[in-house]
């Protein structure tokens, strides 16, 4: 799918076509609600509307992002409402059939507020979990009693540390599809 990606928004790679096809696999229902978190240039939400989704809400903290994402969405005459803002914030009060994020994962020594152009997609703090933990924190107050929440994280950033903190907010919690994949100069 060609996508509009301007300078500093993370380029969809495989980690966001796995997130796409577990989307597929769960089998959202006609007329869910979905939510993606940091959704950078849309494609995930792209997905969820072209699964079926009758609402879609995209969220993500970079403005080049926000842009990306509603030009990807409005060229595809989807119904995709694009936000700017960090996480759960600009969806208070609301609730999903489906929340789904890739977001960053990669441990290394800058704060993850911090971050900026392409270094937000990818810098999660020191054990890689910053903001990981924020979403299985939040997830269950944003989803419906049967949602279901999707999330993309390495292997070295704790899987299980991910499972443990979503079984005790009180959800089921398993893996659903792993990749093996080379890191390249993120890692270096």
């Amino acid at each position: 799918m060609l996508l509009v990606r301007p300078p500093g928004v993370y380029r969809p790679q495989s980690d966001t076509l796995m997130l796409a096809g577990a989307l597929r696999c769960a089998k959202v229902p006609q007329g869910a609600r979905v939510l993606e978190l940091g959704t950078g240039t849309g494609a995930v939400a792209v997905a969820a509307a072209r699964c079926g989704a009758s609402q879609v809400v995209a969220v993500d903290v970079s403005v080049r992002a926000v842009l990306a994402a509603r030009v990807n969405a409005r060229v595809r005459g989807l119904p995709v409402r694009v936000v700017r803002g960090d996480l759960f914030g600009p969806v208070a009060g609301e609730v999903f059939d489906v929340i789904v994020a890739n977001p960053p994962y990669v441990a290394g020594s800058a704060d993850p507020a911090s971050a900026r152009g392409r270094a937000r997609a990818w810098e999660a703090g020191r054990d890689g979990r910053a903001l990981l933990e924020r979403i299985c924190a939040g997830a269950p107050g944003h989803l419906t009693r049967r949602g279901t929440l999707l999330v993309v994280q390495s292997a070295l950033s704790g899987v299980a540390a991910t499972l443990v903190a979503l079984r005790r907010s009180g959800m089921r919690a398993s893996v659903v599809a792993r990749r093996r994949e080379p890191f390249g100069p993120v890692m270096a």
